[in-house]
C-alpha cells in the first residue's frame, strides 16, 4: 500500500522505482506534475511525506540537476530525512538537493547578498538569549525597565517583537489580542523596538526573524537578484505550507521568478499556529498567487479507521473557509469513537484513569496511548489520579501542576499554615516579599523557631523595617485562617487573594494565564477533605525516569504539541465551553475557526480508539462549580457517529446527558453530603477519638471542654481548640 507506514522506503531497491506501483493515483499525479504551480492538499495520514520524497526522486529520475531543486521544510531533520529516503530510491545525487528550513536557506542567501541592504556579509546572528539581553539593556537605557516592576520582562519583549515581525498586524493589534494587560506600555514598546532595529543595523546584527525579512527585502529591491535566483533554482517544494507566514509565502513567490515551478504541500484543516505568525490564508490564496495552479487532493487515509474519520470529517465540515475534502480509510473495521459525559473534571479524570487501566490490562502499551487537552492545566486532576494509580506518564506542552512556580508559591503558603516551621516553604514565601533577601529570611525563621506561636509572631513581628509591613500582612492572613474553619478550596481562595499582587509583579507578562491555573488548583482541592491530603497527593510523584522508561509511559499533551504525532488510543478531555475553545478566542471569528482546526488535528491523531470527554460542571473564573455546555464543535458531530461511555456508576443516555434531571441529581448529592456533615458533627466526640479536619488534617481528641468546644492534637499542626458548631470534623 502507498501509505508512509505500510511501505518503508528502506525496502525499495535503488534506481529501480515503479512510481505507479508505490503511489496511489493522487500521489502519482502530484509526483508526475513537474512544471508549473501545484497545490497538494494532503489530509491527515494521507502520505504527504511520501509524496514529497517521490517528487524529489522523480525530478532526479527525469535528469534535472539536483542543485536546481529546493526543498523547504520547518525542521532541518525533516529535510534531511526526506532527502535520505529519496537517496534510497534514485541514488546519492539527492544529497545535492538544496534542503532545509526557511531560516537556514535565507541565511545562506544573505551571506552573499546582505550588502544590497546595507549589511556586511559577516553579520552576526543573535540567538534568543542575545535578543533578550539586548532588549533588556536598551529598555534600561531608555528608562523603561526601572519605571515599573510590571514592565514586560526580557522574555516577553522578545516574544512580542517576534510576533510583530512575523504577522501582518502591528504592535497595537498584537498587544490587544495577546497581551491586553500590557496595553498601557504600547508607546514605550514602540520606542524600544524602534531603537532595537536601529541598534541591530548599526552593529551588523540580525535576529532570527531578520533572516526572513531581510532576504525578502533583497528580493523586492533587486530585480537582478530575483532573476538570478529564478535561474539557479528551477524547482521549489514547500512542506507544511499551511504553517507559513506572510513573509515566507512572499519569499516563495519572489524566488519563483520566471518559471513558477512551485509545489506546496499542506492541509488547510491543520493550520493551528497563528500565535507563531502562521497565516492560514496562505494555502487558500495560493491559486490566486500562482495563476494556473493545479490542485490535487490526497484523501486516502492510511492511519485511522473509518468510524474515526467520519467524526473528523464532521468536525471540519462546518469550517467557514476550506478546501472541501473527505478522508476515506484504507483500513477496514473500527469502533465508533466514545463519548463520556463526566459530572465534573474530577469524575472525568477518574474515568480516563479507569479506562487506561482497562486498556493496559488488555495488552495495549502505555506508549501507544495519549490524552490531549487545550491547555496545560486541564490535565492537573488527571495527573494526580495517574500518580495515585501508579500509571507512569510524560507531559508535552505545559508544565505539570507541581512544577509551575506560581503553584509552588501557593502550596508553600499552605504548608506554612499547617506547619509554620517548614523551613523550605518559609524561605520561598519570605523571599516573595519586597526588601527581604536570604539573610533576612534566615533571621526571621530563626526567630520563629524560638516562638511558642510562630503565626502570632509573624502577625506582630517586632521590626520597624519596611519589609515588616508585608510580613505582618502575611502573618495576619495565616493567623486568621488558622483560627477559622474553612474547606481547602476556600482556604486557597483566601491565600490567592493575598498572593495576587505578588503574582502580578512576579509574572507581569502572563499573570492572567497563571491565575487561571490557580483557579484550577482550587478546583482540584475541592475533592480533598483536608489540606494535608491535598499536599500529600501532590507530593507523590514518580522519580525521574530514564529514556527507556519514558517510552513506556502514557503521553499527556496539549493539542498543539500533538500535531504530527499519532497513537493507537487517544482521549481528548475537557471538551466543555469555558475550557475549549479557549476563552480568549470567543470574540474573534478567525480564532474560533482555528480552534475548530485544532480539534480536528487532535481527533486525527488516533489510529484505533478515540474517546471524547466533557465535564457537565466546571470551575469557572473563581465563581465555583457551574453547569457547562459541551464544546460547540463536539455538539456538531451527529449522535449516530458516537458511542456513549458509562462509568462504573449508572450514567444517563446520550439524549438525557444534557438534561436538567442529571444536574439536579448532582446538586442533590452535594446537598446530601452537606446535610450528612451537619447531622454528624455533634455526635458524641470522645477523648482519644481520631478525627480529621479540612485544614489541619488528621489528629486525636485530647479534651472535650464542653458541648461546643474540644481540643485536638493534630499530627502535623499541633494542638488546636475548635468550636463544634463551626468545625467540619469527621471521625476516622
Amino acid at each position: 500500500m502507498p501509505g508512509d507506514v505500510h511501505l518503508p522506503d528502506s525496502d525499495l531497491p535503488r534506481q529501480s522505482v515503479d512510481f505507479a506501483r508505490d503511489l496511489n493515483p493522487e500521489q502519482l499525479e502530484a509526483v508526475e506534475t513537474v512544471d508549473g504551480p501545484v497545490l497538494v492538499i494532503a489530509g491527515a495520514g494521507s502520505g504527504k511525506t511520501r509524496t514529497l520524497v517521490y517528487r524529489v526522486a522523480m525530478l532526479i529520475h527525469k535528469g534535472i540537476d539536483p542543485g536546481q531543486i529546493l526543498l523547504l521544510t520547518f525542521t532541518r531533520k525533516a529535510a534531511s530525512t526526506m532527502l535520505q529516503r529519496a537517496s534510497r530510491l534514485v541514488g546519492q545525487r539527492c544529497q545535492e538537493v538544496q534542503g532545509g528550513t526557511f531560516h537556514a536557506f535565507c541565511n545562506r542567501m544573505l551571506r552573499r547578498y546582505a550588502p544590497r541592504i546595507g549589511y556586511p556579509n559577516s553579520f552576526t546572528i543573535m540567538d534568543r538569549g542575545d535578543v533578550q539581553d539586548l532588549l533588556r539593556l536598551l529598555a534600561r537605557q531608555l528608562g523603561f525597565a526601572g519605571s515599573s516592576r510590571s514592565f514586560p520582562q526580557k522574555g516577553a519583549l522578545a516574544a512580542i517583537f517576534s510576533k510583530v515581525a512575523n504577522s501582518t498586524g502591528g504592535l497595537g493589534s498584537i498587544l490587544e489580542n495577546d497581551y491586553p494587560h500590557l496595553l498601557e506600555y504600547a508607546p514605550a514598546l514602540e520606542r524600544l523596538f524602534s531603537v532595537y532595529d536601529q541598534y541591530k543595523k548599526s552593529h551588523a546584527l540580525m535576529d532570527y526573524d531578520d533572516l526572513l525579512s531581510n532576504w525578502r527585502d533583497v528580493l523586492v529591491e533587486n530585480e537582478d537578484v530575483r532573476r538570478r535566483i529564478g535561474e539557479q533554482i528551477r524547482y521549489i517544494m514547500v512542506d507544511e505550507y499551511q504553517d507559513t507566514n506572510k513573509l515566507q509565502a512572499e519569499i516563495v513567490r519572489l524566488m519563483a521568478f520566471g518559471h513558477n515551478n512551485v509545489m506546496v504541500v499542506g492541509d488547510d484543516s491543520q493550520s493551528i499556529y497563528s500565535f507563531r505568525g502562521a497565516h492560514f490564508k496562505n494555502i487558500l490564496e495560493f491559486p490566486k498567487l500562482f495563476q494556473g495552479t493545479r490542485i490535487i487532493k490526497l484523501e486516502r487515509n492510511y492511519r485511522s479507521t473509518q468510524p474515526n474519520l467520519d467524526c473528523t470529517n464532521a468536525i471540519i465540515a462546518s469550517a467557514r473557509q476550506k478546501f472541501t475534502k473527505r478522508l476515506v480509510a484504507c483500513r477496514r473495521g473500527g469502533r465508533l469513537p466514545g463519548l463520556y459525559v463526566a459530572r465534573d473534571e474530577m469524575d472525568q479524570a477518574r474515568f480516563v484513569c479507569r479506562k487506561l487501566e482497562e486498556l493496559l490490562a488488555q495488552g495495549i502499551k502505555p506508549s501507544e496511548v495519549a490524552v490531549l487537552f487545550r491547555a496545560g492545566f486541564h490535565s492537573y486532576a488527571l495527573e494526580t489520579e495517574l500518580n495515585t494509580a501508579g500509571i507512569p506518564f510524560i507531559k508535552r506542552g505545559g508544565k505539570r501542576l507541581v512544577d509551575a512556580a506560581h503553584i509552588k508559591d501557593m502550596l508553600c503558603i499552605l504548608r506554612i499554615l499547617i506547619n509554620p516551621l517548614d523551613r523550605l516553604s518559609c524561605d520561598r514565601v519570605f523571599l516573595l516579599l519586597e526588601k527581604i533577601g536570604p539573610k533576612t529570611a534566615e533571621k526571621i525563621f530563626t526567630n520563629l523557631l524560638s516562638s511558642q506561636d510562630p503565626l502570632e509572631l509573624l502577625a506582630h513581628y517586632p521590626s520597624k523595617a519596611k519589609w515588616a509591613v508585608h510580613l505582618k500582612e502575611l502573618g495576619a492572613m495565616l493567623k486568621t485562617l488558622a483560627e477559622s474553619v474553612s474547606s481547602v478550596d476556600h482556604t486557597l481562595e483566601r491565600i490567592e487573594k493575598w498572593y495576587r499582587p505578588y503574582l502580578e509583579n512576579l509574572y507581569p507578562d502572563d499573570w492572567p494565564r497563571r491565575r487561571q491555573e490557580l483557579i484550577q488548583l482550587r478546583a482540584l482541592s475541592s475533592r480533598y477533605p483536608d489540606a494535608v491530603s491535598l499536599l500529600s497527593d501532590l507530593a507523590i510523584d514518580p522519580p525521574e525516569r530514564n529514556e527507556a522508561t519514558r517510552r513506556d509511559s502514557i503521553c499527556l499533551s496539549t493539542m498543539h504539541s500533538a500535531k504530527g504525532l499519532e497513537w493507537k488510543v487517544v482521549f481528548i478531555i475537557s471538551l466543555a465551553e469555558g475550557r475549549f475553545p479557549a476563552p480568549a478566542s470567543n470574540q474573534q471569528a478567525d480564532a474560533i475557526e482555528e480552534e475548530r482546526r485544532l480539534f480536528y488535528v487532535a481527533a486525527t491523531r488516533a489510529r484505533d480508539l478515540l474517546f471524547f470527554c466533557y465535564p457537565a460542571f466546571i470551575n469557572q473564573s473563581g465563581a465555583g462549580l457551574l453547569p457547562a455546555r459541551p464544546c460547540r464543535f463536539l455538539e456538531e458531530i451527529p449522535g449516530n457517529l458516537l458511542e456513549p461511555c458509562r462509568s462504573h456508576e449508572a450514567m444517563p443516555s446520550r439524549k438525557e446527558q444534557h438534561s436538567q434531571p442529571y444536574r439536579r441529581d448532582t446538586r442533590a448529592d452535594i446537598k446530601g453530603n452537606a446535610e450528612y456533615r451537619m447531622t454528624n458533627q455533634h455526635s458524641g466526640f470522645k477523648v482519644g477519638m481520631r478525627v480529621r479536619h479540612p485544614i489541619f488534617g488528621p489528629g486525636k481528641i485530647t479534651c472535650v471542654m464542653d458541648a461546643q468546644k474540644i481540643k485536638v492534637m493534630f499530627d502535623v499542626s499541633g494542638e488546636k481548640t475548635l468550636r463544634l458548631d463551626f468545625a467540619e470534623l469527621s471521625i476516622i
